[in-house]
């Protein structure tokens, strides 16, 4: 279940992937697409968003032309460099902006909320109260305590 297929992805490459490479982009197209289905949601294939299989396409092409997360070659010493991508480096991943888009495009915000909290027992919006308890911090001002079908506490 890939949301991009290999045509697509020979399309942003730019050299002509041999029979091995195939086999390797295939795959990148599958793991870049499991990928957006568990930042984002599990879309199907036909109705994925176009940005999906943009962001699938980049993950698996920037995989192609960098297998090993490189950031740094010299032939004359053999010196190599990885860069602060971390765990990522050396396999198909996305940015932390194409992680933002994802969710978004899946409707996940990030941030803080407000939930409703009620009493165990009791029903939203149908509260009866039994009575008000005191308080030390504000005796003008007693807590309300809410009854079920029970008791009254």
């Amino acid at each position: 279940m890939a949301y991009a297929t290999l045509d697509e992805l020979r399309g942003r490459l730019d050299w002509e992937p041999d029979e091995d490479e195939l086999r390797i982009a295939a795959g990148a197209l599958d793991d870049a697409s499991d990928l957006a289905a568990t930042y984002g949601r599990d879309w199907p294939e036909d109705t994925a968003p176009r940005l999906v299989k943009t962001l699938v396409l980049k993950s698996a092409a920037r995989y192609m032309r960098n297998p090993n997360g490189y950031t740094q070659s010299r032939a004359g010493d053999e010196t190599l460099a990885w860069s602060d991508i971390g765990r990522d480096g050396g396999t198909v991943y996305f940015s932390r902006e194409e992680i933002r888009l994802l969710e978004e495009l899946a409707g996940r915000k990030r941030g803080i909320t407000s939930v409703a909290v009620f009493a165990w027992g009791t029903k939203p919006g149908g509260r009866s109260v039994a009575g008000r308890v005191p308080v030390d911090y504000s005796p003008a001002s007693p807590f309300p305590m809410f009854v079920d079908e029970a008791g009254p506490w």
